[in-house]
């Protein structure tokens, strides 16, 4: 499978909501994940950072996430994730994007969450994520419903280029 095109901030395409897979063991989702898989390995090579990837980021509307929080860790896909609950406790962060790799942007994250979702052999899952990967995960579900970190800047000035907060 190859390495994928990631959308970049502005592709109006990034606002769309994605479409329920249906069957998460299709030929089609297993292509799906395995193209998010290389393209997330490939981005981090180049760009040095990089957790996860969502599908509408390389032009798929099918909720399918996949993480990797390090190169060396066990990869997790997750179909059709929904978070069924949320800790009251937030946290603010920079957030980054490998569709506006450059920018960081504030924003407000729950600090803990659950996650139902199916794997990639179709099994219910359920998974408490905390803080990275609560941040990370709201973060991708995000994508999967159209909205950016962008959209959810705190403010004006929660803006700001990588090289400048690094």
């Amino acid at each position: 499978m190859p390495v994928r095109e990631i959308l970049h901030l502005g592709d109006p395409q990034l606002w769309h909501p994605s479409q329920i897979v249906s069957n998460a063991r299709s030929y089609e989702t297993q292509e799906i994940i395995t193209d998010l898989a290389e393209t997330l390995s490939d981005f981090r090579d180049r760009q040095g950072f990089g957790r996860a990837i969502a599908a509408p980021q390389i032009g798929e509307h099918r909720r399918v996430v996949f993480v990797r929080m390090s190169p060396g860790a066990h990869p997790m896909p997750l179909i059709n994730p929904q978070i069924i609950r949320a800790s009251r406790e937030v946290m603010e962060l920079w957030d980054d994007c490998f569709s506006f790799p450059d920018l960081l942007v504030r924003v407000r994250r729950h600090v803990e969450i659950v996650v139902r979702y199916l794997d990639e052999y179709g099994s219910e899952r359920q998974i408490t994520a905390r803080d990275d990967l609560s941040e990370l995960l709201q973060h991708e579900i995000d994508h999967l419903d159209g909205i950016l970190a962008t959209d959810r800047a705190i403010d004006h000035r929660s803006f700001a280029m990588r090289s400048v907060i690094k």
